[in-house]
């Protein structure tokens, strides 16, 4: 069992986004998990160009470090997702990986999958971003177990709190894969936003080539 840790603060070692993720880890390897802790703020990822490459051969135009990234994702049974609250929403960082992952969402590439989020802000927008980093996992197809957030503008000692829920929420995303539990509710719109982009990529078969091939490899089309 691997779990993929992803932090996107900029603040690397100093971030406390990063220390809930690190928690994450934590509660997750006390279940017997493999984990691995990426700071993606320290990556060579550039902005989506809008080219659609990617949909027509499976592959982006630009030479960096999402590749590496997201050949990690594919690998891990479970992924943390970490942001600061940064004006009510996502880092930059976190929404420049999303923004290049269109062909994964549509093809649904984490179906089976599952995840989780953890965010830290000052005092706005917590339930926010969490709720767009698990929309986020939804839509590549994993469901999610959880997420912690925690506002520490005015209460840092808050944190050490978080980091407490946070190692529980780890054992609960490993349990979850272990046991390969079902959440009925995301499981039934993950399958609706699946059958959009069937139709989707059906309707666009000849420009997204590679796209339309995954679908009929994968038996779903």
């Amino acid at each position: 069992m691997k779990i993929l840790g992803i932090n996107s603060s900029p603040r690397g070692k100093n971030s406390r986004t990063r220390a809930l993720v690190d928690a994450v880890l934590d509660g997750a390897r006390q279940r017997g998990a493999e984990t691995e802790l990426v700071d993606i703020g320290a990556l060579d990822i550039r902005y989506c160009l809008g080219c659609q490459v990617c949909y027509a051969e499976g592959e982006c135009v630009q030479e960096d470090d999402l590749s590496d990234l997201w050949e990690k994702m594919m690998r891990a049974d479970g992924i943390v997702i970490g942001s600061p609250v940064y004006i009510n929403g996502v880092t930059a960082q976190l929404k420049t990986v999303i923004d290049r992952l269109a062909d994964a969402i549509h093809c649904q590439m984490l179906v089976g999958k599952y995840g989780c989020a953890v965010t830290t802000a000052g005092s706005s927008g917590i339930s926010e971003v969490l709720g767009y980093m698990k929309l986020w996992l939804n839509e590549l197809g994993a469901v999610t177990v959880g997420e912690v957030g925690v506002a520490i503008g005015r209460n840092p000692a808050a944190l050490d709190a978080a980091i407490i829920e946070a190692r529980n929420l780890g054992q609960t995303l490993a349990d979850a894969i272990q046991s390969k539990r079902h959440y009925a509710d995301q499981e039934s719109a993950i399958a609706e936003r699946a059958a959009f982009f069937r139709q989707l990529v059906k309707a666009n078969k000849e420009a997204w080539s590679h796209q339309y091939d995954y679908w009929m490899e994968k038996g779903w089309m």
